[in-house]
């Protein structure tokens, strides 16, 4: 009934999941940077289309490919901020919203490097994935941090560039 200040709850949830490109309850950054765009044209597409249409199942599937994808990259490089020490701050150093900057405007071109070098050299990124602004921030926190070249390290170590190697990480030798 109407009354019952719970009977929308579902329905809420639902939406938010819809908005909720990154995977992280209530991000409120999605549609921000191009491939948050690309992401969210998609869903609006899906949802236009009838439910059991061939085309609606295959942007479905997209849809959640790219979102464990972004899963896994966010996870690949929470596990090497935490092999750093960062096992407290990890989280906060990946959380980029449209209210984070660039901590000082002389370390954008190397951080633009860093991250650079990351997909050229490291598995970080799947092959197929196109870099991120969000990364950029990140990239611009170590540096901020004095951490930027011993995480390029980490990253070349556990996540090795070999060709058709997206499978994961590589254990540590010690």
């Amino acid at each position: 009934s109407n009354n019952n200040p719970y009977a929308s709850f579902g329905a809420t949830l639902a939406r938010d999941e819809e908005q909720n490109l990154w995977s992280t309850p209530h991000d409120v950054t999605h549609t921000e940077a191009d491939d948050d765009r690309v992401l969210y044209n998609m869903i609006v597409v899906r949802n236009q289309l009838d439910k059991d249409s061939e085309e609606w199942q295959k942007l479905n599937y997209d849809i959640y490919t790219l979102r464990q994808t972004r899963k896994e990259v966010r996870s690949r490089w929470k596990h090497i901020l935490e092999d750093l020490g960062f096992q407290k701050e990890a989280d906060s150093l990946l959380s980029v919203t449209k209210l984070s900057i660039i901590s000082d405007s002389q370390n954008m071109s190397k951080a633009r490097d860093i991250l650079l070098k990351l997909s050229e050299e490291t598995n970080i990124f799947p092959t197929s994935w196109e870099l991120s602004e969000r990364y950029l921030f990140v990239v611009d926190r170590l540096i901020a941090l004095d951490a930027a070249d011993e995480f390029f390290k980490m990253a070349s170590a556990v996540y090795p560039k070999r060709p058709g190697a997206d499978e994961g990480p590589r254990p540590l030798q010690s």
